[in-house]
């Protein structure tokens, strides 16, 4: 995730049962079982809130093995101060009450001897925030100690067979031949260019958000908006990220089906630009920045890359990722971490198209992809990276947005 500051940190060691469980996703859902086969069982869990702010939490868990490999894990813990988890990334998350259950997903469910397991989560809590007494797994209290497995498990727990990565998943690294070369070339510039450690790549604000993009758009225009214009901009920023993303599910451990993409906020010259009267989304007037109306700095990822927007008049599910600043009569786009820029007009008149060009350009930038204007990596002439030279994602595009998930996966513990 994105610079997450480090607020408190507490390591147990667990011994666990021989049948783990696998919950269904958070939301009310019940869960199945799933049967590990193991003949000596421990583990040792690292529970870290990396962020906090007033009313809510991130906090990220790892699961070392200390035991025989396990077909499916279960870890399970009470909350004391009553907080409760919003979304999570990277496992299955179920609560009822202050009971919380969290279990392996398709591509983290097998734990081999020695192996760990990353997940997170953000959190929300009313009063104070301890960190959970204990956990366990499987059902068994921690111990600390790596023991056999109980002689009589339990028995009424059905059992699921494992399953291989269905079809379209992908987990090596195998590009058609003929782009193994650009891709290296690629990335040799990306190493060159880029400083690495930096974390408001789009990646790091998807994964910190468990898979979700909020918005503020900038409306630097004199042009009205309606309230049905305002929502075909938001269902049009959902439609345009799947047409990156769609690549990447189930590939390499990428632990998203879908990006969800919200709008929460509006910034303007004038309210009466701004056509409706619902309070679907937060407006800001006045704040004029860049010669451009400003949405809430308080609210700005770009703004707080700790994850913490204390000040953020609608808390933190107003709080936005990036920018979508349309400018009347401006040609061409600009693209970073902080969101996307182009012509008022221009995105405007493309709402009815498959794929908004420029759009599409400025957000490969987003998440790390570089221009091409002066150099071409072996054997590509057109992509949609290399401005002008397609009107669409090509495979090539694919594969760089691959490629760069390849190399920053394991700050996030996969």
């Amino acid at each position: 995730m994105g610079p997450a500051l480090p607020v408190r940190r507490t390591r147990w060691r667990s011994a666990i049962a021989a049948a783990s469980a696998a919950a269904l996703a958070a939301g009310g859902a019940a869960f199945a079982m799933t049967a590990a086969s193991a003949d000596e069982v421990g583990c040792e869990v690292d529970y870290q809130v990396t962020a906090e702010w007033p009313g809510g939490f991130n906090a990220d868990v790892v699961v070392a093995n200390l035991g025989d490999p396990l077909n499916g894990w279960e870890l399970e813990w009470d909350f004391e101060d009553g907080q409760r988890v919003q979304s999570a990334w990277n496992a299955r998350v179920e609560q009822s009450g202050a009971h919380v259950t969290a279990s392996g997903v398709a591509y983290n469910r097998q734990l081999q001897s020695g192996a760990t397991v990353g997940f997170g989560f953000t959190g929300a809590f009313d009063q104070s925030n301890a960190a959970p007494s204990g956990f366990t797994l499987g059902g068994v209290d921690c111990t600390g100690r790596v023991e056999p497995v109980p002689t009589d498990p339990p028995t009424d727990v059905p059992t699921e067979e494992p399953t291989d990565p269905g079809e379209g998943e992908q987990q090596a690294w195998d590009p058609p031949s003929e782009l193994e070369q650009p891709l290296d070339e690629v990335w040799a510039h990306v190493e060159d260019t880029y400083d690495l450690g930096f974390r408001n790549f789009g990646w790091d604000q998807v994964m910190a958000t468990g898979g979700k993009i909020n918005y503020c758009v900038r409306w630097d225009s004199q042009n009205p908006v309606s309230s049905s214009l305002r929502d075909d901009i938001e269902a049009k920023l959902q439609e345009q990220y799947r047409l990156w993303f769609d690549a990447m599910a189930g590939w390499n451990d990428w632990p998203f089906e879908e990006i969800e993409v919200n709008v929460v906020g509006w910034a303007a010259y004038d309210r009466s630009l701004l056509q409706w009267n619902d309070d679907s989304v937060d407006v800001y007037i006045g704040d004029i920045r860049e010669d451009a109306p400003q949405c809430s700095e308080d609210c700005g990822r770009f703004f707080h890359q700790d994850g913490r927007y204390p000040n953020c008049p609608g808390g933190y599910d107003r709080h936005y990722d990036q920018s979508l600043w349309l400018t009347q009569g401006m040609g061409g786009g600009a693209g970073g971490d902080w969101g996307q820029r182009m012509g008022q007009e221009y995105f405007v008149d493309s709402l009815g198209s498959g794929q908004i060009t420029i759009y599409l350009h400025e957000l490969g930038h987003t998440f790390g992809l570089d221009d091409f204007y002066d150099w071409t990596p072996s054997g590509q002439c057109c992509f949609i990276m290399k401005a002008g030279s397609s009107s669409t994602i090509t495979e090539f595009d694919e594969w760089m947005l691959r490629d760069w998930w390849r190399h920053l996966k394991g700050r996030y513990g996969l």
